[in-house]
């Protein structure tokens, strides 16, 4: 989805309760991997693998200048002969220690994913969740954002609007009276900006 799909959906969302609790749960993400520089360690399940959203945080951390919101993808499954970015194997998640970052996204919570889990928040990790909400998951996390079965929203749009939201360098100014294409156009504007000069 790109960034001009993503302020569609907001302008639609516009009201809802989706809004500002993807923006909070990116705001709590986004405060965590910053405040100690890095360290976003990001997982699913055996079914169910997050990289379409490793892929939004990667272009996100680039366009908003915060590189510490580029995860390193954990999978349950990792070929020998597969490049560095996708063999990264579970026992990633057993040296997971303070100061680092476990996002897990998880339509369903297999017991042994909710054993590492544990696992690293114990070694200090700060644990966030994205998921059906109501489990283990849930209890374990520090922050979660439930996306029911059944929701408006299913769980790949609410990671859309995440990651967008994980890379906004400022929250969008108030609405205004505007005209519908008009605001429109700023938050298109806003949303495809480059990224500022590092010097």
């Amino acid at each position: 989805m790109d960034a001009v799909r993503v302020a569609l959906l907001r302008e639609v969302l516009a009201g809802t309760e989706w809004l500002g609790a993807t923006r909070r749960f990116a705001g709590v993400l986004r405060g965590s991997v910053v405040s100690y520089g890095g360290g976003l360690l990001l997982v699913g399940t055996p079914r169910y693998e997050p990289w379409h959203l490793a892929a939004h945080l990667v272009d996100e951390a680039a366009w908003s200048g915060t590189p510490e919101l580029a995860p390193t993808l954990v999978r349950h499954t990792v070929r020998p002969s597969g490049p560095a970015h996708l063999s990264v194997g579970l026992g990633r998640l057993e040296a997971a220690r303070r100061g680092e970052t476990l996002l897990v996204v998880a339509p369903e919570e297999p017991a042994p994913l909710l054993e590492r889990v544990h696992e690293a928040r114990r070694a200090g990790a700060t644990v966030l969740a994205l998921g059906a909400g109501g489990g283990e998951l849930e209890s374990m996390a520090h922050e979660t954002l439930a996306v029911p079965e059944g929701s408006e929203l299913d769980l790949d749009t609410v990671q859309h609007l995440v990651s967008a939201a994980a890379g906004e360098n400022s929250m969008p100014a108030p609405r205004g009276r505007g005209r519908f294409r008009d605001r429109l156009s700023r938050l298109t504007d806003h949303l495809t900006a480059p990224p500022p000069p590092h010097w």
